[in-house]
């Protein structure tokens, strides 16, 4: 028989399944899976159909991509006051390598310089503490989110929200600003309830068995491909500036009533206490004020009057009854003063 053409148009090959399917990941196949398949051509001689014939079987080991990043989330610095505890600032780890790897964290604070939201750095916090979101509500809560150094067993493209918390120390003024810097590095995974051992990237040429490749970019306070990554958020500082003006004012007197009055025996006088919050701040709340009457003084009863206005320097008697009087001393508490605003306590007393 005579071998007429042997027909390339009718070969064909055939890829088979790869060993153990994996899912299309951003981190990519699995590392250590074995990508394994065999080729197989058909043809036809003299128009019949011949025996098909395999190749042989390549397979290869998928090496570990160690990539990882750390975000703040939000694009804007955590307003804070003087005093507070539990000030927290919020980041995301995820791993986008191709294996479940555990992740080292550190919460680092920086000297100076601009911060992450383009103030100055020129103050510190104080017992930063990185916390797991326990219940995925991305909102610190203590006493339920868990303290925490590493994160153990991130899955392949998982994501964890952490939270950075520390102490905000007192005397401090508005615009004061603190840069806190969250670094998470790689670590090998596989046994839970302890951190892996530091990873260490594959040297020299592509080896049978499975090999790791650092691919992570730079981040604030690292290189690229060092199998870390890090992010900076900030706190800010806004408080309330208090000042207070008292002044005084002649109602009436005894002789000439509100005409020119004058400040003789039986004259009332009414008093203005101006309480001024500077501007850039934060309100004030909760302001308490007292005063006490001289003694030369008697209270004119149910004078008081909080929450009154200012126009210019001038004190309007346009608050609203409320305050006590009590062992010679006036009082009341003004619920809010914001930035920028001034509030009055008015009170009247007659010369005695």
């Amino acid at each position: 028989m005579t071998i007429k053409k042997l027909h390339m148009g009718s070969c064909g090959i055939v890829a088979l399944a790869v060993a153990s399917a994996t899912p299309a990941l951003a981190g990519g196949t699995t590392a250590g899976s074995s990508i394994t398949n065999t080729a197989s051509i058909s043809y036809s001689v003299g128009g019949v159909s011949q025996p098909s014939v395999n190749s042989n079987t390549d397979s290869f080991v998928v090496d570990r991509k160690v990539n990882l990043t750390v975000a703040e989330v939000g694009s804007a610095t955590v307003v804070v006051a003087p005093g507070q505890s539990g000030a927290y600032t919020t980041f995301t780890l995820q791993n986008t390598s191709n294996a479940v790897l555990d992740f080292a964290l550190a919460a680092s604070q920086t000297a100076g310089g601009t911060a992450a939201h383009g103030g100055t750095d020129n103050f510190d916090v104080t017992g930063v503490t990185i916390y797991r979101d326990t219940n995925g509500n991305s909102t610190y809560d203590a006493g339920t989110d868990t303290a925490v150094t590493y994160i153990d067993e991130l899955g392949i493209d998982a994501t964890v929200t952490l939270f950075a918390v520390a102490n905000v120390p007192s005397g401090l003024s508005t615009g004061d600003v603190a840069n806190i810097r969250l670094t998470a590095t790689g670590r090998e995974g596989g046994t839970a309830g302890s951190m892996g051992a530091a990873l260490v990237q594959t040297a020299g040429a592509n080896t049978a068995a499975m090999d790791t490749v650092f691919a992570d970019a730079a981040g604030v306070a690292d290189a690229a491909r060092d199998a870390a990554h890090s992010d900076d958020d900030d706190y800010t500082v806004a408080t309330a500036a208090l000042t207070v003006t008292k002044s005084s004012s002649i109602v009436s007197d005894p002789v000439n009533n509100v005409t020119n009055p004058k400040a003789i025996p039986g004259a009332v006088i009414s008093y203005c206490i101006q309480i001024a919050n500077a501007s850039g701040g934060a309100a004030a709340t909760s302001v308490s004020v007292s005063d006490v009457v001289p003694s030369d003084m008697t209270y004119v009863t149910g004078s008081i009057r909080l929450n009154g206005t200012v126009t210019g320097s001038t004190c309007n008697a346009d608050g609203v009854a409320g305050g006590s009087y009590s062992s010679g001393t006036v009082s009341g508490t003004i619920a809010t003063i914001a930035a920028g605003d001034t509030r009055t306590l008015v009170f009247q007393a007659t010369i005695n």
